[in-house]
């Protein structure tokens, strides 16, 4: 038996029963189970010799475990039967949702600086790091930079467009423009 074969065997041997309850707590089809199990162990095989330089294999086993578990829920597509008989009703937009109509000019009000942090990073999803990195600001001025520009946005809405809190500072009524 090659010494590959040997150290793969040895760890699976070892790892596999903790492994398996490891996976069978995270998902309810036990095929399911023996489908992941059996693509860690092809992982491991992969790695040739290099398995055999693993430090700590049971780690190693756990951490190709996990993330192809993660591939495995992120492809996952669960759907769940409607009943025939489901009422279809429209449901009135929430109040904030509709605030968006503001949106617009109240961010047209706002200086350059404001605007484009505001655009990129919440509008444009933009990571606060890829926009620090992209104005050449330190990660902690990208941050406050936004914080700022966010706050008097905040502000101009709730001036611009009338905004009206509810006791929990929820967005109760607005006046478009």
């Amino acid at each position: 038996m090659s010494k590959t074969k040997n150290c793969l065997t040895t760890a699976w041997t070892a790892h596999v029963p903790e492994l398996r309850g490891w996976l069978r707590r995270r998902l309810a089809n036990p095929a399911e189970v023996d489908d992941l199990l059996q693509d860690v162990f092809l992982k491991s095989l992969r790695q040739g010799e290099r398995f055999c330089e693993v430090l700590n294999a049971r780690a190693w086993l756990f951490e190709v475990a996990r993330n192809t578990l993660a591939d495995h829920l992120r492809v996952a597509r669960h759907t769940v039967e409607l009943p025939e008989d489901l009422p279809a009703t429209v449901e009135e937009p929430d109040t904030v949702d509709t605030l968006t109509a503001c949106l617009p000019r109240v961010l047209s009000e706002l200086s350059e600086r404001d605007r484009e942090a505001i655009t990129l990073c919440d509008l444009q999803g933009m990571a606060q790091a890829d926009f620090a990195l992209a104005k050449g600001l330190t990660l902690s001025a990208a941050k406050s930079r936004l914080q700022r520009a966010r706050q008097r946005l905040r502000e101009r809405m709730t001036l611009g467009c009338q905004v009206q809190l509810n006791e929990a500072g929820r967005v109760r009524d607005f006046v478009p423009r």
